[in-house]
């Protein structure tokens, strides 16, 4: 009989003593962000410091105009409209006037269009952005450049970028998540594993190898993580490796939705603006989908997991893009492959990108880019989300919802299907 490590939480009484400082923060970061909102509502209107996040124009009845996504210094982030004159502002910080009467509490958490008008523009431009530039400018190809920019440092991609990749069905690929630092702290640990050996042996041999290349691994992630400003999914995909080393460290279990639950109602608690950030929710379902894979497929072979992980989180997560975003294309099953090779892919990326060589991957990226497929509009309403979501979670008491799920994700995937046919 295989003995299973002991939850970290091993109790109901240490769940409750843990949920209760859990909400006990949750009520302090709360209401330090009710002072905040107070202290931008105290007039009609406020001057504030933001960062332009974004920039990008639309067009409403035959006129056209911009429309900028701003971040705060307290980290609310808003909408403002500017007219399509304004040059490119993104990554700069701003003093801009809002017009805040009507904002109430609930809308500043999650969000808000206000309206306003820029007052001033600072000369530097954040690093990420700036960053963002060099890379780009190794491209001769400008689509080729930006996706690279946005891929390394997280820079906004433009709309008609974002619908290819829409359309492609590998829009995850390029938004940083733990999938990225998973493959980065796997390219630091062989980075960085026979320098450490080789002083280990001379000089420190009583030190524990996984624990310091862990804190060392970890360090440049965090750094990697200030630099791109705490993107939510980074954020939790920071927090799940922390996590997870603690557990792994004491002998305690690693791969259970309990450690995912710790490491989403601590971030929650740190930070109460997640709750409304949905590329923190959807890099939370594909944790919860590859554990709830894990756990019904632990003891088969490398092969297997490796290709069926990436079978079943294809399939469990496409209900949630349908109704979410609602395209489909008839390449967009090929995004398993796509998320498959990119393991191999990204490094070398990184790799080309820090010699200055990142323009020879051009012809490769265009190639994809341009794959023909008619995008088809699938509307599947709100109310779906919210069912499979709730299927979802009941898979965890109940085996027999666990066993049907991946069919009405096949179901799914054959009405998809037939709707592109």
């Amino acid at each position: 009989m295989k003995l299973e490590p002991p939850h970290l939480l091993a109790s109901r009484q240490e769940v409750l003593v843990f949920l209760g400082l859990v909400f006990l923060l949750f009520i302090i970061s709360l209401w330090g962000e009710y002072h905040s909102y107070r202290k931008l509502t105290r007039y009609d209107d406020a001057v504030i410091s933001a960062t332009v996040e974004q920039q990008y124009e639309k067009r409403k009845q035959g006129s056209a105009y911009q429309v900028l996504k701003l971040r705060s210094e307290a980290g609310a982030p808003f909408f403002i409209t500017v007219p399509t004159a304004l040059r490119n502002l993104q990554g700069y910080e701003v003093r801009v006037w809002l017009k805040t009467d009507r904002l109430d509490f609930w809308h500043y958490l999650g969000g808000f269009f206000a309206y306003g008008a820029i007052d001033a523009v600072m000369p530097q431009r954040q690093w990420k952005f700036r960053a963002g530039e060099w890379i780009a400018d190794q491209h001769t190809e400008p689509r080729s450049g930006a996706l690279f920019a946005a891929l390394f440092t997280a820079t906004p991609l433009p709309p008609d970028l974002r619908k290819a990749l829409a359309r492609l069905g590998i829009s995850h690929l390029l938004a940083i998540s733990g999938f990225h630092l998973g493959l980065l702290s796997i390219f630091l640990f062989a980075l960085l594993r026979l320098p450490y050996r080789y002083l280990q042996t001379h000089l420190f041999p009583w030190r524990n190898a996984r624990r310091d290349l862990f804190y060392a691994a970890a360090a440049v992630l965090w750094g990697y993580a200030l630099f791109l400003h705490y993107p939510p999914s980074v954020l939790r995909a920071f927090a799940m490796m922390l996590v997870g080393f603690i557990l792994y460290d004491r002998g305690l279990r690693l791969l259970s939705f309990q450690t995912l639950g710790i490491a989403v109602v601590l971030l929650i608690a740190f930070w109460p603006r997640l709750l409304f950030s949905a590329g923190f929710w959807l890099s939370v379902a594909g944790v919860f989908y590859i554990f709830l894979f894990l756990q019904r497929f632990a003891d088969r072979g490398r092969l297997f997991t490796f290709v069926g992980i990436h079978l079943w989180v294809y399939a469990m997560m496409l209900p949630i893009a349908l109704a979410l975003f609602g395209t489909f294309s008839i390449l967009h099953p090929l995004s398993v492959l796509w998320t498959m090779v990119f393991i191999l892919f990204y490094p070398l990326g990184l790799l080309l990108h820090a010699v200055g060589a990142g323009g020879i991957l051009d012809t490769l990226v265009v190639w994809i880019l341009e794959l023909p497929a008619t995008p088809v509009r699938i509307e599947v309403g709100r109310w779906f989300l919210a069912a499979w979501a709730g299927l979802s979670l009941l898979a965890l008491p109940f085996k027999t919802v666990k066993m049907l799920l991946p069919f009405l994700a096949a179901a799914v995937f054959v009405g998809a299907v037939y709707q592109v046919a």
